[in-house]
């Protein structure tokens, strides 16, 4: 089963700085059908203006993902951490017990990303931070996974939670298979480009809800950018 959700039918809220669409219920936006697809709680799709940011706010018992498709975003948290997270690279929260951070645009341009919140299947931990780059380049062609909270996939940041969050980029014409495992869930969305998973086409920021399906052969229509979770 693929549900193709479109775009122009998610949850949107634009507060000037911020432009954000919503692929799950979040903040002012409520639809019961879209509370979480397995353990996938938040899929922001955000939009923030140059020399603006998210203020100091706390979170807790959440695995949260910020994966940067323009600009770059700049990090701060009550442990200490800092650091800038560019396009194309990949940062991992685990709340833990609790923390409180800072997310700014501190560029010249409008920074794009996915913040991505998955709930964790591990409580009562010491929260913490990483961030990672992924070359594009180094996953041309293929699915790479970026952050995942199984011990085999060793080059991944690490989220305490059984999913994973894998991207890659696709030329046009080709096609990539991902074993997902009809006991799992999988929402995809391409960043960029248009493609095809398993009959359903989908454009630029659409996402697609995956569910009883072994494997997902990914094509691609236009050159695309596609990035997935994969979670019980």
């Amino acid at each position: 089963m693929i549900e193709l959700r479109p775009f122009g039918g998610i949850g949107h809220a634009n507060h000037g700085w911020l432009d954000a669409r919503h692929h799950f219920s979040f903040a002012d936006y409520h639809d019961r059908a879209r509370m979480n697809w397995g353990n996938l709680r938040v899929w922001n799709d955000d939009t923030i203006g140059p020399k603006s940011g998210f203020p100091a706010h706390p979170h807790r018992d959440m695995e949260i993902i910020t994966y940067v498709r323009t600009g770059a975003i700049t990090h701060r948290d009550s442990l200490g951490n800092q650091g800038r997270t560019a396009a194309g690279d990949v940062q991992v929260m685990s709340a833990g017990t609790g923390i409180t951070h800072a997310e700014y645009n501190v560029e010249d341009e409008a920074t794009t990303l996915f913040q991505i919140w998955i709930q964790p299947t591990r409580q009562g931990e010491a929260p913490g931070w990483g961030a990672r780059e992924f070359p594009k380049g180094d996953r041309s062609g293929q699915l790479v996974v970026l952050a995942s909270g199984y011990a085999e996939d060793a080059d991944a940041l690490p989220i305490r939670t059984t999913a994973r969050l894998v991207a890659g980029t696709i030329r046009a014409g080709e096609t990539v298979d991902y074993v997902l495992g009809a006991e799992r869930k999988g929402y995809l969305v391409p960043a960029t480009g248009r493609i095809r998973v398993n009959g359903v086409e989908a454009d630029a920021r659409d996402g697609l809800a995956i569910a009883d399906e072994d494997t997902i052969a990914i094509t691609a229509i236009e050159d695309s950018e596609v990035v997935l979770v994969d979670t019980l």
